[in-house]
């Protein structure tokens, strides 16, 4: 067979599903932030995201045995109940109740940070990045720095905290889906992973002792079946595939895009105030993900 012939690597990598992922995890992500804190005015954090990854992971796994996949076995259910617990627990947990206290905006700023953390947990695993990939992520990491620069973030030290802790669990939840906790093949193993996340969410609801009331408002619940169906079974599912078909920074390219969507809608309906630093700031965000995006096809 002539070789030539063959898709070469990089076609591989960049296949037009994995463009679509990538798609997803950039843009209805970047608009889940907005529309968390618009879900937070009749949720409470945490029963909020419990909710949504309950209905998400159950219509996931309902359609999937519906097409006759197999049920998860007890390895599968067990590993995903830790990287549920760790990404979504942790790392969704956290954005929600910081979103209470700190302008969505600036909590995506500092999710911006997961692909240095990525990089920094997968050298315990041996796993070293590419030049190109590290130069990409320390110039988006500088332009996160810039946008923490006079912002409100250091306002709210619960919030501070609860975005650091679930930042970490996320980068953590990433890493381990791609070193030995397996999950169960294709989309069965996202609808398992969120319903686990979701017992872990219910579980730190309960013992925040939150409001398990369900709102009336009807843009509240416009806003909690966004992030059910964009947010979770299109956005996460997305991202769980670029974790098994491509590299962990390319995967977490998504936080450095984020910020730049978060802050644009925020500005334009959410009336979050961005000065002039920080719209260059974002700039040099974008710069590293273009730099990781071409470093990672070279």
């Amino acid at each position: 067979m002539d070789r030539r012939s063959e898709p070469s690597a990089a076609a591989r990598a960049f296949s037009p599903l994995v463009l679509g992922c990538l798609a997803a995890t950039w843009l209805i992500w970047g608009s889940t932030y907005l529309v968390i804190r618009l879900a937070l005015a009749g949720f409470a954090p945490y029963f909020l995201m419990a909710t949504r990854f309950l209905v998400a992971g159950g219509l996931l796994f309902v359609w999937q045995l519906a097409r006759g996949a197999a049920v998860p076995t007890a390895r599968e259910s067990r590993n995903a109940l830790v990287i549920g617990t760790l990404m979504l627990g942790g790392g969704m947990g956290g954005v929600a109740y910081a979103e209470q206290t700190i302008a969505s905006g600036l909590v995506v700023v500092f999710i911006a940070i997961i692909p240095l953390l990525l990089v920094v947990i997968n050298l315990a695993f041996g796993v070293h990045p590419r030049r190109a990939e590290l130069i990409a992520i320390l110039v988006g990491f500088g332009g996160v720095l810039m946008l923490t620069q006079g912002a409100g973030i250091r306002a709210s030290p619960a919030g501070l905290l609860a975005i650091s802790l679930g930042t970490s669990g996320w980068a953590l939840g990433s890493v381990l889906a791609q070193r030995g906790f397996a999950l169960a093949p294709g989309a069965t193993g996202f609808a398992t992973e969120m319903l686990g996340g979701s017992l872990a969410l219910f579980t730190m609801s309960a013992i925040r002792g939150e409001s398990w009331h369900l709102p009336t408002q009807t843009e509240v619940w416009l806003a909690w079946w966004y992030l059910v169906l964009f947010g979770s079974l299109i956005a996460f599912s997305a991202y769980m595939l670029l974790l098994a078909r491509t590299s962990a920074s390319l995967a977490a390219s998504y936080s450095l895009v984020n910020p730049v969507v978060a802050l644009f809608l925020g500005v334009t309906f959410g009336g979050e105030a961005v000065s002039s630093w920080e719209w260059v700031a974002s700039g040099i965000v974008l710069i590293g993900v273009i730099m990781l995006f071409a470093g990672r096809r070279q």
